[in-house]
């Protein structure tokens, strides 16, 4: 199973479907993603990863998906994806392991991709 596309895909409509009825608040919410994610202190790319390790805790497919894939278009590598997801091993327990083993397939399912341009 891919946890990757096809998690975004499986959720593409229904956000869509949603963002018409209430696109005020989505567009709050992709304003502070922007601003939360924009490089600071830390890079964006630590902040995905961080993002990451925080969708393999909330035990959050579409969040694992997406900040799989935004780590990769950040530059991060298969083995700082792991690291950080290993933290979430430290702080969740047995959870941690189930979403951390597909929040990596889904890091290197866009990780391989993205040397062939297919990470967008």
């Amino acid at each position: 199973m891919s946890y990757g596309k096809a998690v975004q895909e499986e959720l593409r409509k229904r956000t869509h479907d949603l963002r018409q009825v209430i696109p005020a608040v989505y567009q709050g919410y992709r304003e502070l993603h922007d601003a939360t994610l924009a490089a600071g202190a830390l890079d964006t790319k630590t902040k995905e990863l961080i993002a990451l390790a925080i969708g393999v805790s909330k035990e959050c497919d579409g969040c694992i998906a997406a900040h799989a894939r935004g780590a990769v278009l950040h530059g991060a590598t298969p083995e700082e994806a792991a690291e950080a997801i290993g933290v979430t091993f430290l702080m969740n327990g047995g959870p941690g392991t189930v979403y951390g083993a597909r929040a990596y397939a889904a890091f290197t399912e866009f990780y391989s991709a993205h040397g062939s341009g297919e990470a967008g």
